[in-house]
C-alpha cells in the first residue's frame, strides 16, 4: 500500500531520465528532501545544479516519513550533554530550530502550498517508572536556555505520567513540499533527472568529478551524495558506521475529532502520534514496530501493534494506509554531514538522520552549501563524517555483530584461502568469496572485519577471528 504522502501528492512532476554526457556546476545525487534543498539553495545562489534521481521525486525516506518538524529527537539532550557537553548540546538545539524557521521562510517567501502549521511536540510516558528520565531531560534542556515544560496532560485520548513539551515545532506535507522546491529550481535553470540512477563517480585529472549512470556522465566541481544511504563505500566507510532501522506507520479515519500536538514515548513499543489533512479529511497518523533492518520481523510486531493501538482508542476506526520506511542511523546517533572522506574534498554527503529528517535535511544542506560556498558554517563541528574511525561505539557495534551472526557462514569464510596482507591498516577493499562479494575493512591495529550485503543498502557486521 502507498504511502499517505505519495497518495494525496496530486501534482506530482515529471522529469526526463538523462541520456546524454553534461556538465554542470554542481551534481547532487538524490532527489528526496536534503538533496533538493541543497539544490534549492545553490541555485538561489547562482549554482548551475543538476539533480538525479534513481526513481521518481521524493519515493524513499522523503515519501515515507511522519513529517514532524522538530528539533525534539525523542530524549536526547540529557545524552548530549553527558556525552559532549553543554556548547555541543545547544549548538546541535539552535542548529535544528534554525531548520524549522528556515523551512517556515521558504515556504512563506516562495508560496508554497504544503499543509504546514505549528505545533507542539511532545516525549510522554506511560509509565512511572520513566518519569524522572521525561524529568532529567527536561532539566537538561532547560539548562540550555530553552522553554520546554513539563506537563501531565496533552491532547492523547490515555493518561499520561508525564511529558515533556516543546513548544512552536511543526509538520507539514513533504511531497507537497518538494514539489515547490522542485519548481524553485527549475525557475533557476536547474535540471532534474529522475530513474536516472548514479552507480559510480570518478575523478578527473582536472580536479573535477564525473557522475556515472547506465547511460550518461555528469562532469561538476562538486557532488553531494544525498541518496538515501551513501553508495560509494570505499572511502568512507559508512557501511562501518552506520545501520538502518525499519519502521511502519498507518494513517486512520477515527471518524472522531482528532486532537493537536505531534507525541512520541522513548521506549519499546514505540508509539509516533500525529494528524495529517488528506482528500478533505483529518487522519491520525501512528508510527512505530521499529527494529534493525535485516532482522526477521511479523506482521502483529509491526503494523499489526499499531492497528491494535488504534482500535483500543477508536474501535469504529478505519485503517486507510501502511507503509513502512527505513533510516540511517549512525552509532553515534549524530548524522555525518559535510567532506565525504578527506580524499574527496570536492564531494560531499548528508545522512545518518536517524529519524528527524525532516529537520536535519536542512541543517546538512545549509552546511554543505555553505562549504561548497567557502564559507565557515558555525555548526559543521557537529557533524563532521571524519569524526569518528569505524567501530568506536562498542555498544552499538556489539548490537550491530550480534544480530549479524546468522547472516554469515563464518566457517566458509574462515576455511576460504584469503591473503589480506595487500590490504593497507584503516582502509578497505572488496573481494570476492565463494561466489559472493564481500566488503573486508582492516582496523588501524590490523583486525579484519567483514561486510556482506544483506539488501540494496544494509551492510552488517561481523568480526573474522
Amino acid at each position: 500500500m502507498n504511502s499517505l504522502w505519495l497518495d494525496c501528492n496530486k501534482k506530482t512532476p515529471k522529469f526526463p531520465s538523462l541520456f546524454s554526457d553534461i556538465e554542470t556546476d554542481v551534481c547532487i545525487i538524490g532527489a528526496g528532501i536534503f538533496g533538493l534543498t541543497c539544490g534549492y539553495y545553490l541555485s538561489k545562489s547562482g549554482f548551475k545544479v543538476t539533480i538525479l534521481e534513481k526513481d521518481d521525486i521524493g519515493q524513499k525516506a522523503t515519501g515515507h516519513t511522519t513529517a514532524k518538524i522538530t528539533s525534539q529527537h525523542n530524549l536526547f539532550y540529557d545524552y548530549l550533554i553527558n556525552s559532549y557537553g553543554e556548547k555541543f548540546a545547544y549548538d546541535y538545539l539552535t542548529a535544528n530550530e534554525k531548520a524549522i524557521q528556515n523551512i517556515k521562510d521558504i515556504i512563506d517567501k516562495e508560496k508554497i502550498k504544503c499543509d504546514f502549521e505549528y505545533q507542539n511536540s511532545y516525549v510522554y510516558t506511560t509509565k512511572n517508572s520513566e518519569l524522572e528520565t521525561i524529568k532529567k531531560e527536561v532539566k537538561s534542556v532547560q539548562s540550555l536556555n530553552f522553554p520546554c515544560e513539563f506537563v501531565t496532560k496533552t491532547g492523547l485520548p490515555f493518561e499520561i505520567e508525564g511529558a515533556i513539551c516543546f513548544k512552536n515545532q511543526a509538520q507539514f506535507h513533504p511531497l507537497k513540499y518538494l514539489n515547490g522546491l522542485c519548481s524553485i529550481i527549475l525557475s533557476n535553470n536547474g535540471e532534474i533527472y529522475t530513474n536516472s540512477c548514479a552507480i559510480d563517480l570518478e575523478k578527473n585529472i582536472d580536479g573535477t568529478c564525473s557522475v556515472c549512470t547506465e547511460h550518461a556522465k555528469v562532469k561538476s566541481n562538486a557532488v553531494i551524495v544525498a541518496s538515501h544511504y551513501p553508495f560509494i563505500n570505499f572511502p568512507g566507510f559508512y557501511f562501518l558506521k552506520m545501520y538502518q532501522s525499519t519502521s511502519y506507520l498507518i494513517a486512520v479515519d477515527t471518524k472522531k475529532t482528532l486532537f493537536n500536538g505531534m507525541y512520541i514515548n522513548p521506549t519499546s513499543p514505540t508509539f509516533s502520534y500525529r494528524t495529517a489533512k488528506c482528500d478533505g479529511k483529518e487522519l491520525l497518523l501512528i508510527g512505530g514496530g521499529d527494529h534493525k533492518t535485516g532482522q526477521p520481523s511479523c506482521y502483529q510486531d509491526t503494523y499489526g501493534i499499531l492497528e491494535q493501538e488504534a482500535k483500543k482508542f477508536y474501535p469504529d476506526c478505519e485503517i486507510l494506509y501502511r507503509w513502512n520506511t527505513r533510516d540511517c542511523i549512525s552509532l553515534d546517533k549524530i548524522p555525518y554531514i559535510g567532506q565525504y572522506s578527506t580524499t574527496m574534498p570536492n564531494v560531499f554527503v548528508g545522512t545518518g538522520f536517524k529519524k528527524w529528517g525532516m529537520t536535519l535535511s536542512n541543517v546538512a544542506a545549509n552546511i554543505v552549501v555553505d562549504q561548497i560556498c567557502g564559507k565557515e558554517n558555525p555548526y559543521s563541528y557537529l557533524f563532521r563524517p571524519s569524526r569518528l574511525k569505524p567501530i568506536k561505539n562498542g555498544d552499538e557495534m556489539k548490537n550491530m555483530l550480534v544480530q549479524s551472526t546468522n547472516s554469515l557462514v563464518f566457517n566458509k569464510f574462515r576455511r576460504a584461502n584469503m591473503n589480506f596482507d595487500e590490504i593497507a591498516n584503516d582502509s578497505g577493499s572488496i573481494i570476492e568469496i565463494n561466489n559472493d562479494k564481500v566488503g573486508i575493512y582492516k582496523s588501524p591495529d590490523g583486525k579484519i572485519y567483514a561486510v556482506k550485503p544483506i539488501c540494496t543498502h544494509l551492510r552488517l557486521l561481523t568480526f573474522l577471528e
